[in-house]
């Protein structure tokens, strides 16, 4: 038994002796973008930076490119998610675009299912979606969105049968049914996103991939991966588990700058605490000013799987992330403030996952 301590307090775990190692070059990288809008920038200048970092990701071999919902938060951009899906798959040939998530709670299933098959049908083998059970926002907005009682998420099973239903060939051809057209016989790849143990258990019942969100829960990850894999049954999507993890990652030459690039994630997540969401912030030389003791225990832990740092300290980090995790693919989110910056932190480590 080979005992592996991380630097991340929540993932002191073990790996067996006879567990394959896991080699950077043989685990599929992608990106998470939220479309951040920058301090003193518009939603605007954000799809132009989204498309060219997509580009990027591109040519850098990246598998994933996928855009997450989020509602009523000025510094967040991707709230039409399938919109910003199509805008990324146009300026791209070869990358796989999706939802990371989309989620279900706040839509109709018919309605899903008709925007995914649009983007299918323009994209053929192209689109991945990313099914959220959470809000993405908060209750007042929620309820805008919903028009309707909030949701406790107990029916959510029965929303993710119904969307998934409506891409099933055995409808083409039935009367008096509702249909989704375009979407009706298309193949689209189909992810449940968690960030606890309900996501993890429920695709492994169906027989799904997961993609677990370490970037903001990291305490879970190890849980609720373990689930999946327990609860796993096969299924015409899958014969075995297949598991992705996102985390944040923020690479550069040297680790004094990856630090100094990391304040603009650190104030992005210090404003959460607080609950006064705003643009993306430059970075700072001194987060300790702004902090109080109690801020700066809870940034530690919602960030403690953050890895930051030159691209020899990044390659270490993700090496133990992925014999750690045993996952088939990592996605990794960078809020940074500086466009040239962000590309060259993906740059870094889509060299270092080559390997």
């Amino acid at each position: 038994m080979i005992v592996i301590t991380i630097k991340y307090d929540h993932l002191i775990g073990k790996v067996e002796d006879e567990m394959d190692k896991k080699q950077l070059s043989d685990i599929t990288y992608s990106v998470l973008d939220l479309s951040p809008v920058l301090k003193g920038g518009t939603a605007a200048d954000s799809f132009k930076n989204t498309a060219d970092l997509a580009v990027h990701a591109e040519k850098w071999g990246y598998h994933r490119y996928w855009l997450a919902e989020h509602h009523n938060n000025t510094g967040i951009a991707s709230s039409a998610t399938s919109l910003l899906i199509g805008h990324v798959a146009s300026h791209t040939s070869t990358i796989r675009v999706g939802s990371g998530g989309v989620m279900l709670p706040n839509h109709s299933p018919l309605v899903i299912a008709e925007q995914f098959g649009t983007l299918e049908s323009l994209f053929p083998e192209r689109i991945d979606l990313g099914i959220g059970r959470a809000p993405g926002t908060d209750q007042m907005t929620a309820y805008a969105l919903r028009r309707g009682p909030m949701s406790d998420g107990r029916d959510f099973p029965e929303h993710l049968a119904e969307l998934r239903s409506y891409f099933q060939p055995e409808n083409m051809g039935r009367e008096m049914r509702v249909r989704a057209i375009p979407g009706e016989g298309l193949n689209i790849p189909v992810w449940l996103l968690g960030s606890s143990g309900y996501s993890a258990e429920l695709a492994g019942i169906l027989g799904l991939p997961f993609s677990f969100a370490s970037h903001f829960s990291p305490e879970n990850t190890l849980p609720a991966l373990q689930l999946y894999r327990q609860s796993f049954r096969a299924s015409g999507s899958l014969d075995k588990p297949h598991s992705m993890v996102c985390v944040n990652a923020i690479a550069a030459d040297t680790d004094e700058e990856a630090a100094y690039l990391a304040t603009t994630l650190k104030q992005y997540h210090l404003n959460l605490i607080r609950n006064t969401r705003g643009p993306l912030e430059p970075p700072v030389d001194n987060m300790d000013e702004m902090c109080s003791d109690y801020e700066k225990a809870i940034l530690q832990h919602k960030l403690s799987l953050t890895i930051i740092g030159s691209p020899e300290k990044v390659k270490k980090e993700i090496e133990t992330l992925a014999q750690e995790t045993q996952v088939d693919e990592i996605m990794f989110n960078a809020q940074i403030f500086d466009h040239q910056a962000r590309l060259r932190s993906f740059e870094i480590i889509a060299d270092i996952m080559k390997g």
